[in-house]
């Protein structure tokens, strides 16, 4: 159990029959009335984010968040497949489960897999990922110095702005955090 004048950014807790986040939090002492504590939580399931105050006596249970890195293998139409690496399990996750992620993880990559009580909820790819252009404007000589972007779909089919002179088959590094380009790989 953990009481919320414990709280700290990244602690999970189990509240409300959900899991959530410490996204943000204050303590706050005001001049008259009982001490608070001011929170941003985020669901951990939903990704829903939402800002409460609690006692700093209340208690609630510390959620275990187990992590575990699994290979992307392929995608079927409606599930992504997935295979732990020590035991050759196969484990399939929906759309919902993988949306953030799977845009920039092409087949055979190491992603990271978050699960709660055994269930899986969300998939974290590699914070860098290296990626083929697949489609863009052509670039022009001389264009190197600017800061013009321009907009240009990778392998699996993400789109982001990459400078001029990127040209289709160049393997650029992304980003994932954020979605941006970083430099040719």
């Amino acid at each position: 159990m953990i009481t919320a004048g414990d709280f700290r950014k990244g602690i999970t807790i189990e509240w409300d029959g959900g899991v959530w986040n410490i996204v943000d939090f204050q303590h706050v002492k005001p001049g008259k009335g009982a001490a608070f504590v001011r929170t941003k939580i985020k669901n951990v399931m939903t990704g829903a984010v939402v800002e409460r105050t609690f006692n700093p006596t209340d208690k609630m249970p510390r959620a275990i968040i187990e992590s575990k890195d699994m290979q992307y293998l392929y995608n079927d139409g409606t599930l992504y497949y997935f295979m732990d690496p020590e035991t050759f399990e196969q484990m399939p996750l929906n759309h919902d489960q993988v949306e953030e992620a799977i845009q920039f993880v092409k087949e055979n990559t190491s992603v990271t897999i978050k699960f709660f009580k055994g269930n899986a909820f969300s998939v974290e790819a590699p914070n860098f990922v290296d990626l083929e252009v697949t489609q863009t404007e052509p670039g022009f000589a001389g264009n190197t110095a600017s800061n013009t972007y321009k907009p240009a779909t990778i392998e699996t089919g993400f789109t982001l702005m990459v400078p001029l002179f990127i040209n289709i088959g160049d393997v650029i590094k992304i980003d994932t955090r954020s979605g941006e380009y970083l430099s040719r790989a």
